[in-house]
């Protein structure tokens, strides 16, 4: 298998590469993760199975379509493909240390920078999806475009969601009425069409050693920036001086404090969906309060 990723890597560089050291390091909870080391060379390798190598086609293609913006670094693509049983993703290897706080408002500028990018292939009738699924973690992530932001936060992401969720066992009594009342709560909100990472939380942004702020493992598509400002909540949050970067270069309206729960709803859900446990009281309880408001 290395040794077919080793040619690969050298027809898509356009210069030998030979593997001299292989090392697991960590993947995150989906992949398996690898160093491959050559002789001036250093790459980052992402194993799955062999049936999951249209979630590495799709990745490539996230980090191509925001590194277009050229607005904030992202691990370049090389390759990928399968080999023997396995898929794979090759990228450039990054090494990464520890942001100060004009990092972080760094990272606020930069991303702010994206959003503000004009997407790319983006259909004027349809513009919110992407050109293809993908997925969120393990779960698949349904892209279809879609004319307007409310019927696809409702079709392809809560609702697909909470089907999941149902077929899992999960109780969520209010679903339908939360599904039923997002055209009222999103009625006055038209959002300008972004590509958003999708999944970015703290443990999917990082810093090379000499500062520059780098966003990782995406679950692209074009939507409603918020959701990428949403996410950063969670799991810990973002240092202020990210927040504070951001809102200097675009701002966040006042409303987006009242959208931010029916956001991260979806990535609950999706916890819950992968892992189950606290997740769906967590998810009945954000259920609650955005039927409250």
């Amino acid at each position: 298998m290395w040794t077919k990723i080793a040619e690969r890597i050298a027809q898509a560089t356009d210069r030998p590469f030979a593997i001299e050291q292989t090392r697991s390091v960590s993947g995150g909870c989906i992949n398996q993760g690898y160093s491959l080391v050559g002789t001036d060379c250093t790459y980052f390798v992402k194993l799955n199975q062999a049936s999951q190598l249209a979630m590495f086609e799709a990745e490539a293609l996230g980090l191509s379509q925001m590194a277009q913006t050229q607005t904030i670094r992202v691990p370049q693509p090389i390759c990928w493909g399968t080999a023997d049983r396995s898929a794979y993703i090759v990228l450039e290897w990054l090494t990464f240390g520890r942001g100060s706080s004009s990092d972080w408002e760094a990272m606020g500028r930069q991303l702010a920078a994206m959003h503000r990018a004009t997407p790319p292939d983006l259909p004027k009738a349809t513009p919110f999806g992407w050109l293809q699924n993908n997925t969120i973690g393990s779960t698949p992530q349904v892209n279809d475009w879609t004319a307007d932001w409310t019927s696809f936060w409702v079709k392809h992401r809560l609702g697909y969601q909470f089907q999941l969720a149902k077929r899992k066992g999960g109780d969520f009594p209010e679903c339908d009425r939360l599904l039923a009342a997002i055209p009222e709560l999103l009625a006055h909100h038209q959002p300008q069409p972004a590509l958003v990472h999708g999944d970015l939380w703290s443990g999917n942004a990082a810093f090379t050693t000499d500062g520059e702020p780098v966003i990782l493992d995406p679950a692209t598509y074009v939507g409603d920036r918020e959701v990428d400002m949403a996410m950063t909540e969670l799991f810990g949050g973002f240092p202020a001086a990210f927040y504070r970067g951001y809102n200097e270069t675009y701002p966040l309206d006042a409303e987006y404090q009242q959208r931010k729960t029916l956001y991260n709803l979806y990535h609950i859900l999706n916890h819950f969906n992968l892992f189950g446990g606290g997740y769906g009281s967590q998810a009945n309880r954000m259920i609650a309060e955005i039927l409250r408001a």
